[in-house]
């Protein structure tokens, strides 16, 4: 599946950040069974890569893939524990499309947006969308790069999705709302799973 496909999964990329590794197969069949399947497990955690091969190798229908990549190693140690795809907060050096999997870099800048054209993207993450411009500066960005496509990410709630994915060059949006940390804890999967419902409802206006 390649980095487009996955982001069309479904409108709302979760952001995971697993505390204990024990909730990730529960955490990803409720996001699943609500419609959201390509699932963003961020490497800010010691058992995130437990998380990701548990993942991968239990949740049907789930697309594992490992957030706040910042390193080539780490690109490579996510795609050995079973992820596929990886999404970094920038650009990292040395870095291309090809790696050891997909990977949607994240830009806040018009320049960072041209050095990542260049190395060969077309899709990436506005980050953090909230604080660097939001929906203004993804309009700004549309009609000097047609080609590029975006999943903003930062700051993003289930109010504010909607005027994101109303903006033709943002495939999906990338938010932590759907799994909140206190539903997580609780093992409320219920709950996740209506959020996810809603938020795979949202789609494009």
């Amino acid at each position: 599946m390649t980095l487009a496909e996955t982001l069309k999964l479904a409108p709302v990329v979760p952001v995971l950040i697993i505390e204990d590794a024990a909730q990730a197969v529960p955490l990803a069949k409720a996001l699943v069974a609500g419609g959201l399947y390509a699932l963003e497990v961020t490497l800010r955690t010691p058992v995130a890569l437990d998380c990701i091969r548990r993942i991968a190798g239990e949740v049907e229908g789930a697309v594992v893939g490992a957030g706040t990549i910042t390193t080539a190693q780490a690109r490579q140690s996510a795609a050995d524990a079973g992820a596929r795809f990886g999404v970094s907060p920038g650009l990292i050096d040395g870095e291309g499309v090809d790696g050891a999997l997909p990977l949607l870099p994240g830009i806040a800048t018009a320049s960072e947006l041209m050095r990542g054209l260049r190395a060969g993207f077309t899709h990436f993450k506005l980050f953090p969308a909230n604080v660097v411009g939001g929906t203004a500066a993804l309009k700004a960005f549309a009609s000097p790069f047609p080609q590029a496509s975006f999943c903003p990410t930062g700051g993003i709630d289930a109010k504010n999705a909607p005027d994101y994915l109303a903006l033709p060059n943002v495939i999906c949006v990338g938010g932590s709302w759907v799994a909140p940390a206190d539903a997580v804890r609780a093992g409320d999967w219920g709950r996740i799973t209506e959020l996810a419902r809603a938020a795979s409802a949202l789609g494009k206006s």
